[in-house]
């Protein structure tokens, strides 16, 4: 299981590789829309790219919900998997 401190760091690196966000932009309180200015083609984007880092998939509805980093850690949390 990955810790959220892990899930956190592991989005702040996809943040800063795939949208070049500056990381000390990159807090849990940050809005991804209005902070960090990801849109919805973005969020797809980095759904993928956290998918294939982390083996942890979230779809479109979980992305729906979500406003902040943190919301994207909650999220990412509430998907692994309690055995692993």
């Amino acid at each position: 299981m990955h810790t959220r401190e892990e899930i956190f760091n592991t989005l702040r690196g996809a943040l800063v590789e795939l949208f070049e966000i500056e990381p000390e932009r990159i807090t849990p309180e940050a809005n991804l829309y209005t902070d960090l200015e990801i849109d919805s083609i973005d969020a797809i984007d980095l759904i993928d790219h956290v998918r294939r880092q982390t083996g942890r998939k979230l779809d479109a509805n979980d992305f729906r919900t979500v406003r902040t980093v943190e919301d994207v850690v909650q999220a990412m949390w509430q998907k692994q998997d309690p055995a692993a």
